[in-house]
């Protein structure tokens, strides 16, 4: 029977790898994957696979499309969707950096990188606001309901965002904490919030039906920009498309208070097919 990638429902590993891949002029997308399919082991990440990969092939996977770019009174979500996404986990950087080396040699010739960027767990799981991330996320057979559908698939949600910790800090504390909605000493949610409090903005159980994810994002940290790679897995990508437009404002014209000192930079989604017998299930794809 299949079973869902491993590294959805896991937690956090100390470090991990978000990469995106492009595919190449003139490229053999069926045998680059099926190289992925027999040789990329399952423990090493998730893999995801995006529309363009999916309509080279000629096939379709129902729920799969591209992710689309919003916007809303001062602020905007970009659509980057490439072909392929891979979230590399491991517990050091050097584990991550022969995965990758394997990873590139599978796709050479039919997949290019179009981007990579080093994750790492910081302060147990805290954003770099040094906010909780993940608070709402379901736990045990919820997450595995909100997350996995039938046939062991998933989708995934991806988006690098960078914050200007500089303008944030800037902000008194209980400024901030609106901003978030929950005290940063306690986590605990804000009654009095604002109603552009990112946690009221995002309350799964606001919408309908209600939209719960399992989140598993982490930070990142350049030269000179730092922020969050968002990552959220579901079942159904309905709920998180429901989510983000709303924080851009569509339903009332209330911007999501994250956007006071933070923006998104990429955007795509992911079919995350199951795994069967020790391998990743291409079958749905025909290969």
């Amino acid at each position: 029977m299949p079973e869902p990638q491993a590294g959805i429902l896991e937690p956090h590993a100390p470090v991990a790898r978000s990469l995106a891949f492009r595919i190449a002029p003139e490229a053999d997308c069926a045998a680059a994957l099926r190289r992925l399919r027999d040789r990329h082991p399952p423990a090493a990440g998730v893999v995801g696979v995006g529309l363009p990969a999916v309509l080279a092939l000629g096939k379709s996977i129902p729920g799969l499309r591209v992710f689309p770019a919003l916007a809303g009174p001062g602020c905007s979500v970009p659509s980057t969707q490439q072909a392929l996404w891979f979230l590399l986990r491991g517990p050091d950087r050097g584990t991550l950096f022969d995965a990758s080396r394997d990873l590139r040699a599978l796709l050479a010739d039919s997949f290019i990188a179009e981007d990579a960027m080093d994750l790492f767990k910081y302060r147990g799981g805290r954003d770099l606001t040094r906010f909780e991330d993940g608070t709402e996320n379901p736990k045990g057979e919820a997450a595995a309901a909100a997350a996995i559908a039938n046939d062991g698939s998933s989708f995934a949600a991806v988006q690098r965002w960078v914050h200007d910790l500089d303008r944030f800090h800037r902000m008194t504390p209980r400024e901030r904490n609106d901003v978030i909605g929950r005290d940063a000493e306690t986590n605990e949610e804000l009654e009095d919030a604002p109603e552009t409090a990112h946690v009221k903005r995002t309350a799964q159980e606001s919408f309908d039906p209600a939209a719960f994810m399992v989140r598993r994002s982490m930070p990142w940290a350049g030269e000179t920009r730092q922020g969050l790679e968002f990552i959220a897995y579901v079942a159904s990508l309905d709920a998180f498309d429901r989510m983000m437009r709303r924080m851009v404002g569509e339903e009332d014209g209330l911007v999501d208070g994250l956007f006071r000192f933070s923006h998104p930079i990429t955007g795509g989604y992911y079919w995350l097919p199951p795994v069967r017998d020790g391998r990743i299930d291409l079958s749905a794809l025909g290969l």
